[in-house]
């Protein structure tokens, strides 16, 4: 039988994504060379879209109209999606130095991270002025700003911007429009721009610079030309007073630095060559000068033969051109030189609905510019949009929908063509499947043996000494983050979970990994990643890893064997429920609808990054917490959802119980991507458990039901209190770090026939 399996054989890393980099995933995404490993680091999420920011500063754009979601880019793209801060290289060895992952190798290297305003030559500066870059920092300032004025509208307030570029001229423009909506007296807003030369819009036409000049004038804003700002004094918060070398002093609000890009200062400090600002120097073929595996572009990198300005539209055209030498030097062919225009067309936006057009020695002003602008703009944005439409007309026949199934229940779990099967532990084999199957089997017992398959737990526990219980369990997760540095760590939380879970004291592991068909360097540096993740975890417990096993297939994973100890009057068991207890949950539901609903490329960015901070988040503490408070019974939420180990805490205790729906935590976005349908595959299985509740009211509408059947990844525990400790035990959750913690239910009464009342 041939195979279709690929063998890894490159490692590509991007660094950044800026606008060239959103393109090269973009083209890559339709046209993937085979064996490639992909991989984007970038520290932040979302990306902004330099041409469209001012809009959204004067209110015309959302956010979600201006930034494009790298991390749903990246699944679409097939790459490996890798949150962390860039601070240096290690060019001998090739590898990537980051704030928080161990060293990243690679065969080849892309950087596109833009550039930095220029701080040092303002006092304090660094600590009173809010850059306009990083935008994600500058958008996060302008938030603060919007929302302490619309507080307080009555009062007056002033803006002071260095810098009379593009960027600074346009923020003086927008910042105006949306303030001027949100103020009582628009007298009391006072915008100041400081510009170093004697005209804005240094570097283009004397026509367009002037008329820029009048419309600030007319509009109020206060221009201080020739002037350069030497310090930024704080006198009280929200009051600076800008101090300039000709004495002049400007009371501000708030500084903004719009001043000459600049590199991050980690660049020069790799070895690679540079010009005398600290840019990354690349020939014609966007490669770098003295390393032939190196690639820049965007303002990061400065063409060693053109002197351009550092502008997103040189970023945005070195995109394809940039994506086609990446794929040739990978494939061994020849390289193609980029030529940028002598001659770009500038659109600024004058906060009205008008813009005007900078061309040379051509200047224009009118209302249709910006449309044409808008419309260039939504254009390309909309190239980063509804990929699950652009996936399905490429891979529509990918899921044969003309089966010819008489088998009525083959016909339901076969014939549908949006079947995706789950990873993490939505991936897990239904409860049911796992009780049929455990009865057909004759299994010896040990009276050593306290817990095991004869009265099932979340772990086994031996009696190996007359003191302490050996506890142990297993767990395995197939990869469903394509960054293995965190997928150690969050499997290592997910298996270590039993054992909290039970109250015990774990001890050691040992690991089975499954890596994907590659090289031996790749395979090397998957598995070092991936592991690493997992001692961050061990290591913040002191837990041993012993030893494991590794071997190949087709997907990426891990599993541990956790032992750990446990006094017998501490077991933390299932059962135990009594009446009165409150019901306690230490972290939100939605992961499996989430992780179901990124592969179909329908979240959004940030609510994985909780997700995933919600499954980074290690169950010790909360043990230790409800062990304190005297927890009568104790379970983690893992693959059969919160109603799935609510019944084995009940059928285990013979209670009855009671939830509050709405007190339910629930992870943000997973109640809009359950209201689409999108569930995991575990979630039909789960579901079966709902003959179980009861309700004097119809809930099964109400918009966190389903997600009581949800599978969980790394789950938060379920935890019975004595109701006398709960208020108690919930607070110190809470300040532990387990902010979502909340009392959820509580027992109603001991019951041979089980149910859950939802209320």
């Amino acid at each position: 039988m041939k195979s279709n399996l690929t063998q890894l054989t490159n490692n590509l890393v991007l660094i950044g994504g800026g606008h060239s980099h959103a393109i090269v995933l973009k083209l890559w995404a339709m046209n993937p060379i085979p064996g490639v490993r992909l991989t984007l680091i970038t520290d932040r999420t979302y990306t902004p879209y330099s041409g469209m920011l001012p809009g959204q500063i004067a209110g015309f754009y959302d956010f979600e109209e201006t930034h494009i979601d790298l991390r749903c880019l990246c699944q679409f793209a097939g790459a490996n999606f890798y949150l962390d801060r860039v601070i240096n290289l290690d060019l001998e060895h090739k590898q990537i130095l980051c704030e928080e992952h161990p060293p990243i190798t690679f065969d080849y290297l892309s950087i596109d991270i833009g550039s930095v305003p220029q701080k040092s030559s303002i006092l304090e500066a660094e600590n009173h002025a809010i850059p306009a870059k990083p935008v994600n920092q500058f958008l996060t300032a302008w938030e603060k700003i919007k929302e302490t004025i619309k507080n307080a509208p009555e009062k007056p307030y002033s803006l002071t911007i260095i810098g009379g570029g593009a960027g600074g001229v346009e923020l003086a423009f927008n910042t105006r429009t949306y303030l001027n909506n949100i103020i009582d007296d628009t007298n009391n807003l006072t915008i100041n721009l400081i510009h170093k030369g004697d005209s804005l819009l240094t570097g283009h036409n004397q026509w367009v610079s002037q008329r820029v000049r009048s419309l600030l004038l007319k509009n109020g804003t206060n221009l201080y030309l020739k002037e350069n700002v030497k310090e930024i004094i704080a006198n009280f918060p929200y009051h600076y007073t800008v101090s300039c070398d000709s004495r002049t002093q400007i009371n501000s609000n708030w500084v903004f630095l719009v001043t000459q890009a600049y590199a991050p200062q980690w660049i020069k400090k790799t070895g690679i060559s540079t010009d005398k600002e600290g840019f990354i120097l690349v020939n014609n073929y966007l490669q770098s000068v003295s390393h032939a595996n190196i690639f820049a572009t965007g303002d990061i990198a400065t063409m060693e033969d053109y002197s351009r300005p550092k502008a997103g539209v040189f970023a945005v055209r070195q995109g394809e051109p940039l994506f086609n030498n990446l794929q040739s030097i990978i494939l061994g062919n020849k390289l193609k030189s980029y030529h940028p225009q002598s001659f770009y067309l500038s659109l600024i936006g004058t906060g009205n609905k008008k813009a005007i057009a900078s061309w040379g020695n051509f200047g224009l002003e009118a209302g249709w510019l910006w449309t044409w602008k808008d419309y260039i703009d939504r254009k390309f944005m909309d190239r980063f949009k509804n990929f699950s439409n652009i996936e399905s007309n490429h891979k529509k026949n990918l899921f044969p929908s003309s089966l010819n199934i008489k088998n009525n229940k083959k016909e339901q779990q076969l014939n549908n063509n949006k079947f995706m099967p789950c990873n993490g532990c939505g991936s897990k084999v239904g409860g049911s499947i796992l009780t049929k199957t455990l009865k057909r089997l004759k299994i010896n017992q040990n009276p050593e043996i306290i817990i095991g398959l004869n009265s099932p737990d979340d772990a086994t526990i031996v009696d190996i000494s007359k003191q302490e219980l050996l506890v142990q369990t297993i767990d395995y997760l197939p990869s469903f983050i394509s960054d293995p540095f965190i997928l150690g760590q969050i499997t290592a939380n997910h298996c270590l979970s039993d054992l909290w879970a039970m109250g015990a004291k774990a001890h050691s592991v040992s690991t089975v990994v499954i890596l994907p068909y590659g090289v031996d360097y790749i395979l090397e540096e998957i598995l070092y990643q991936l592991l690493q993740g997992c001692l961050k975890i061990l290591d913040e417990h002191e837990i041993y890893l012993t030893g494991g096993h590794t071997l190949e297939g087709e997907k990426l994973g891990l599993g541990l064997a956790c032992n750990g100890f446990i006094l017998p009057n501490q077991i933390l068991r299932k059962s135990g429920m009594q009446t009165d207890d409150k019901l306690i949950l230490t972290k939100p539901l939605g992961t499996g609808t989430l992780l179901a609903a990124e592969m179909r490329y329908e979240t959004k960015g940030n609510w994985i990054d909780n997700a995933i901070q919600s499954m980074l988040i290690s169950n010790k503490k909360a043990s230790e917490i409800i062990l304190k408070f005297q927890a009568s019974a104790c379970t983690d939420i893992t693959g059969f959802g919160l109603i799935g180990h609510l019944r084995e805490m009940m059928e285990a205790s013979q209670v009855s119980t009671e939830l509050n729906i709405d007190k339910i935590p629930i992870l943000s976005g997973a109640i809009e991507t359950n209201k689409q349908k999108i569930q995991s595959s575990l979630y039909p299985e789960n579901i079966k458990n709902e003959i179980y509740l009861t309700s004097r009211q119809n809930l099964k509408n109400h918009p966190k039901y389903s997600l009581l059947f949800d599978p969980q990844t790394s789950g938060g525990l379920l935890a019975s209190v004595p109701e006398k400790n709960a208020d108690r035990c919930l607070q110190e959750l809470i300040q532990a770090g387990y902010t979502k913690s909340q009392i959820i239910g509580k027992v109603i009464h001991k019951s041979n026939e089980i149910t859950c009342h939802l209320t």
